[in-house]
């Protein structure tokens, strides 16, 4: 596989999980009684998770992929340890819906994470058209 399509799967994972929380923490969002200030602070929240977080960990990422040598196996899009990481996010967030926690208060959570990883996505997307533009 060529490398600039591994930046076609990683994308789609960090946007796909993104989408995938936010829309768990509006669900429980619309059963809360004061949703408007949870859902402000949550999307607040996703928008700083990406600028001072995730932005710059999937930059490294692109920047990764993109000095990879020659074609690469479709799983290389992450790294070993980034696959780590991962399992033990999913752990985590499964802990954490079965936890205590009310709903509404881990929605913030939930969206800030999900916003973040969403926005990020898109910054994947951007390096593969860099990469392959669109022709019409």
């Amino acid at each position: 596989m060529k490398k600039e399509y591994l930046l076609l799967p990683a994308g789609f994972m960090w946007m796909g999980v993104g989408i995938m929380l936010t829309i768990m923490a509006f669900r429980w969002l619309a059963t809360a009684s004061h949703p408007l200030p949870l859902a402000a602070t949550g999307i607040t929240a996703g928008v700083f998770v990406y600028r001072f977080g995730f932005l710059n960990i999937a930059q490294k990422n692109i920047d990764r992929i993109e000095a990879l040598p020659g074609k690469r196996c479709f799983f290389s899009f992450m790294t070993l340890k980034s696959y780590i990481l991962v399992i033990f996010m999913m752990t985590l967030g499964i802990t954490l819906r079965h936890s205590a926690i009310p709903r509404e208060w881990l929605s913030i959570i939930y969206n800030g994470i999900g916003l973040g990883l969403a926005l990020s996505g898109i910054r994947y997307f951007k390096s593969y058209l860099r990469l392959r533009p669109l022709r019409f």
